[in-house]
């Protein structure tokens, strides 16, 4: 496969990057009213409608900016972006401190679903052979199971607002718990002084590593041949 230009890259990353976020964020609303919390479905966010979810800077601009500096450099930058959160009242919920988990971990499960959904789409087209439509089927698929597998690894580092924050004070002792969610305001000044450090890669990497063969397994794929496709979708 030849490489890619950027408005080929873009092109292969559009769907997957709007879809991931998208269904992430309705993930916690729709959890969120199961477990009594109807905060996210009065504002009309258990949706699929991406509108309701892009963030013009976390969903578009973030992405664009990573795809361009990172084809500049040659590769190796981390991919990520956000959407408008979707409000949880977790006060609301039937058993907050408990329920809190599973409203948290929605998001990443949806992301281990649909990366699992786009592993099966390069199958498809591994399938279609020569098809025009196989090289673009698979490469979109890797791109799509590349930026679910980063949501879900980033979104389960234990630091608040991110969701394994939220998972870690659902099972942390009380007191422990409270104390930990005092860190919520300073999490995104956090993270992005791990990123701009590079200590964020060193913590994603490995996780990275170990959801991408995890994906290949349960969607049948070789790992050699989930990692060739998305060095070819990144490089």
């Amino acid at each position: 496969m030849e490489e890619l230009t950027l408005i080929g890259k873009i092109a292969i990353f559009a769907l997957p990057v709007i879809f991931a976020i998208t269904l992430h964020e309705a993930a916690h609303g729709y959890v969120a009213r199961y477990f009594g919390d109807m905060t996210a479905a009065a504002q009309g966010r258990i949706t699929l409608n991406p509108l309701k979810h892009i963030d013009p800077i976390g969903t578009v601009l973030v992405p664009l900016a990573i795809l361009l500096t990172s084809k500049l450099l040659g590769g190796g930058m981390i991919l990520f972006g956000w959407a408008k959160p979707v409000p949880v009242n977790f006060g609301n919920l039937r058993r907050p401190k408990q329920d809190m988990l599973w409203v948290a971990a929605a998001g990443p499960g949806m992301n281990f679903v649909m990366a699992v959904f786009w592993a099966l789409m390069i199958q498809l087209g591994h399938a279609l052979g020569s098809s025009f439509a196989s090289e673009p089927l698979m490469l979109m698929g890797a791109a799509g199971v590349f930026i679910n597998v980063i949501l879900m690894a980033l979104n389960l580092i234990p630091l608040p607002p991110l969701d394994g924050g939220r998972i870690a004070v659902s099972l942390l002792p009380a007191r422990l718990a409270m104390q930990f969610s005092r860190l919520e305001p300073y999490g995104l000044f956090i993270l992005l002084g791990l990123l701009f450090t590079g200590v964020l890669g060193i913590i994603l990497w490995p996780l990275i590593s170990l959801f991408i063969g995890l994906i290949a397994l349960v969607s049948g794929l070789e790992p050699a041949q989930l990692v060739g496709l998305i060095q070819v979708v990144l490089s």
